[in-house]
């Protein structure tokens, strides 16, 4: 190995901005944390990130919560999912998708991917007449969009609610039309390796009033639901506001104050983020052992993470593929595991889910790896890396 190894962190984040440090601590030198605590025509900093977030994805409304998976349950609830009932989503994807699923005591319903790491749209149709489900939630799994032309007029045919989860994916867009605003509602989430951070926090979007006035009263509105940035007229709760349960699922005032500087910033930081992306794809997709998914030409992706496949590697072959990439200071996830590994997780490890045959998906994850690429790398960092991984990559072949 010529190479130096590598010295940075995969998860090492960039600072919160200036801004934000200023406006959390304004915040704490109030006392007033809590999203409705605020003085007579004071404007609170969750009301300003709900405002300028459904601006910036060009929707109606924006609900702030907790989590993005309070974000997705709270979606399901909002639209109708009741204990018992099936719903769809990618079987590829993360535990707090089907986590959310079965937290509305639904039943999930696992999807084929394809080789390109995205829902097969001839599996949903199949599932989705097997089942009789009548909810997708859509995983736009570590930032990959489906043909989403096509998804959205099998969902039109089969009478389909769609909610799309939009963790990976914020900022991203098919032929210029946003991730989240395809469906129902847009999921998303500022957990820490997430593309804006506050630690942990949440965003539902809408364009849709009813279904925002349950999501609100939903999120712990109590009967001050007119205290949002970008909530329906109070008109719409007339009967929503007594017909639907507090789960008290609020962002407060801190975090809010986190994420509104990086939202005004997320474009820079989606270029930033692409930069480095393309820099590794240009050398992974020279090597002859490794495959990339194929990324469509009316898609816009923001490339926080990378992912490639090593065709029908044994499993013993991605351990050592994995451990080699680590000796050189490359971390790696592997998806083909079956014990779940710190984020990482596949179906047959998500025992509160009825036990299913995925046979494409399986072959898949067998030979998936995956990685992050936090913005506190350079572009001669991201040389460096894919330099390691297609080195490892050769060696394997050489060795093999």
């Amino acid at each position: 190995m010529g190479l130096p190894p590598f010295r940075g962190s995969f998860t090492q984040q960039e600072p919160i901005p200036q801004e934000g440090i200023v406006a959390a601590v304004e915040v704490m030198q109030t006392g007033r944390l809590h999203r409705y605590n605020a003085l007579p025509g004071e404007e609170s900093e969750t009301v300003a990130l709900e405002r300028e977030y459904a601006a910036w994805q060009g929707v109606p409304y924006c609900l702030a919560v907790a989590s993005g998976g309070q974000a997705m349950q709270i979606a399901l609830r909002a639209a109708g999912v009741r204990p018992g009932d099936k719903v769809l989503t990618n079987a590829f994807t993360l535990a707090p998708v089907p986590g959310a699923i079965a937290g509305v005591g639904a039943e999930p319903v696992l999807v084929e991917i394809t080789d390109d790491l995205v829902i097969n749209l001839d599996d949903l149709r199949s599932k989705a007449g097997q089942s009789g489900a009548k909810v997708l939630m859509l995983s736009n799994m570590r930032g990959h969009l489906c043909d989403m032309d096509a998804l959205t007029a099998l969902v039109e045919e089969l009478q389909i609610t769609l909610l799309e989860d939009c963790a990976h994916t914020m900022g991203a867009s098919w032929r210029g039309a946003k991730s989240g605003n395809f469906g129902l509602a847009g999921c998303f989430s500022a957990q820490t390796y997430k593309h804006i951070n506050s630690g942990e926090g949440g965003l539902l979007t809408s364009r849709d009033a009813a279904f925002m006035a349950r999501a609100t009263m939903m999120s712990g509105s109590y009967m001050l639901f007119d205290r949002h940035g970008a909530g329906p007229s109070v008109d719409v709760y007339d009967d929503i506001k007594l017909d639907t349960p507090n789960m008290s699922a609020r962002m407060d005032n801190l975090r809010a104050a986190i994420l509104r500087p990086q939202l005004a910033r997320l474009n820079d930081a989606i270029k930033r983020w692409n930069e480095h992306y393309r820099v590794i794809e240009a050398v992974l997709k020279r090597s002859e052992q490794l495959r990339l998914p194929v990324r469509p030409s009316e898609e816009f992706f923001v490339g926080s993470s990378i992912q490639f496949m090593v065709p029908g590697i044994s499993e013993s072959g991605a351990r050592a593929f994995l451990k080699a990439s680590a000796d050189r200071g490359v971390e790696l996830k592997w998806f083909g595991d079956a014990d779940p590994v710190a984020f990482t997780s596949a179906h047959s490890s998500w025992r509160y889910v009825p036990e299913q045959r995925l046979p494409q998906t399986d072959s898949i994850l067998a030979g998936l790896f995956d990685m992050r690429l936090p913005l506190t790398f350079s572009l001669a960092d991201c040389e460096l890396i894919a330099a390691h991984l297609a080195e490892v990559a050769a060696d394997m072949v050489t060795h093999a």
